[in-house]
């Protein structure tokens, strides 16, 4: 999934109103910013195959470290104690956890059996990825959700925070979409780098307008 992740960072925001929506972003995509990583790390693999799934050509044939449920859980354990040790907050702390292992979950209904319990384990996946209809409906009304409930918890107190999460959806939206248009790199270290960098320029974007925003009662 892509903007299914970001579905559940926009959603917690309703739960844990004082956590920046940066953070609950980043918390919901952290195993594909750790894969970025890894991959350029040489510590895991893709390889392009056509064919491979109906919604993408990416054959993820090696991510233990980053997508497995157990490394999942042990990403999501470490993110909500250093969050917790940094604000005392425990809605967010709660958010933090939920949102990193969500991850797994939703990857894991989109995947084909691909998607390891643990590190060089049995892997699964319900492969909601073979019906790109599917696919496409699932993670627009995801979004639909979580970018509802993020308005129902803030308001915006200027330009920057009443504007910003507008433009912010709408760019998702058109990434998603053209991405689907426009096809992937064949080039692992290109898709890690272009993949890395757009998460973190998009979490800056995410705590600049959701910081201009306040809770509401």
């Amino acid at each position: 999934m892509f903007i299914g992740h970001f579905a559940v960072g926009f959603g917690s925001k309703k739960f844990a109103p004082r956590t920046s929506l940066a953070v609950l972003v980043g918390a919901a995509v952290l195993p594909d910013v750790l894969w970025t990583v890894f991959l350029l790390c040489g510590w895991e693999s893709v390889r392009f195959d056509p064919g491979n799934t109906r919604f993408t050509p990416l054959d993820l044939a090696y991510f233990p470290w980053s997508h497995s449920l157990l490394m999942d859980l042990v990403w999501a354990t470490l993110s909500a104690l250093l969050y917790y040790g940094l604000t005392r907050y425990r809605p967010g702390t709660i958010a933090v956890f939920v949102a990193v292992l969500s991850h797994w979950v939703l990857d894991w209904i989109s995947h084909r059996p691909d998607m390891p319990i643990y590190p060089n384990g049995p892997k699964v996946g319900l492969g909601l990825w073979n019906w790109v209809a599917g696919t496409i409906i699932v993670e627009l009304a995801m979004f639909a959700v979580g970018a509802w409930l993020y308005f129902r918890a803030t308001r915006g107190v200027d330009w920057v925070g009443s504007y910003g999460p507008v433009c912010f959806i709408v760019a998702l939206l058109v990434l998603y979409l053209g991405d689907r248009a426009g096809g992937t790199t064949e080039n692992t270290t290109d898709l890690a780098l272009s993949g890395l960098i757009g998460v973190v320029a998009l979490l800056l974007l995410a705590w600049w307008f959701d910081r201009r925003r306040s809770v509401k009662a």
